[in-house]
């Protein structure tokens, strides 16, 4: 069912779906792939997505002989592919942890949906988190290139290892994600989803040494951005 209210991206979604939810709890099962929301969602999707970190384990003891990086980049939105990614990660100090949050048009201009830079202590769909809002406590609108990244708040475990310093958070724009996604497009032959480019765009911003061991995750193919990377590569 098209959701039409608001920007229709992943914060009008969820909107919808708890309306629907709450006035329908006698045949209605609310179902979120995102750590957002009232508990336990959170918790829920973030212990079934550690899937992810579990399998980065297996595949760095086979391929490097020891089983956490020293670097393990993801994207931020709604956070799944971030909790997976670092689930198991979560304690372990070896590993620094780079989290990439949308900057969209800049953290500055108004067109942003960098949550965790811009926003402040609140409460959305049923979680305390952090939230762009107004003076007021008004949600304010965010912007991104990627729908999946465009949410006004973020999951509460994200928050949490922000404001305890666990994690770095780091803000990509549209334009950096975009470079980013045409790099690994040429030099891999991997189309990434948009939001996964923004996880990319961090690697020319942190200080590298070529014996780090660095795992970034791919949240999704690039399929459903075609016309997006199609129509930037013209006007280029």
């Amino acid at each position: 069912m098209p959701v039409t209210s608001g920007n229709m991206t992943l914060k009008d979604a969820t909107n919808d779906a708890i309306r629907d939810w709450c006035c329908n709890p006698s045949d209605t099962y609310y179902i979120i792939g995102s750590t957002v929301g009232p508990h336990p969602y959170p918790d829920m999707v973030a212990r079934l997505q550690s899937v992810i970190s579990e399998e980065i384990r297996k595949q760095l003891q086979e391929k490097e002989g020891r089983d956490y990086p020293d670097y393990l980049i993801a994207c931020v939105g709604g956070g799944s592919n971030a909790a997976g990614s670092i689930y198991h990660y979560l304690d372990d100090n070896r590993v620094k942890l780079v989290l990439a949050e949308a900057g969209g048009k800049g953290v500055g201009s108004r067109m942003s949906a960098a949550t965790i830079q811009l926003g402040k202590k609140g409460i959305i769909h049923g979680s305390r988190t952090l939230v762009m809002q107004s003076e007021d406590g008004q949600i304010e609108e965010p912007y991104s290139i990627s729908a999946g990244l465009d949410y006004p708040g973020i999951g509460p475990m994200h928050a949490n290892l922000a404001v305890s310093n666990r994690a770095a958070i780091l803000s990509i724009n549209d334009e950096e994600a975009l470079e980013a996604a045409f790099e690994l497009t040429q030099l891999e032959g991997i189309i990434p989803a948009l939001e996964s480019s923004h996880a990319l765009g961090v690697l020319s911003k942190i200080d590298l040494k070529p014996e780090d061991v660095v795992v970034l995750t791919l949240s999704g193919r690039g399929d459903k951005d075609m016309d997006t990377y199609i129509n930037t590569f013209n006007k280029k």
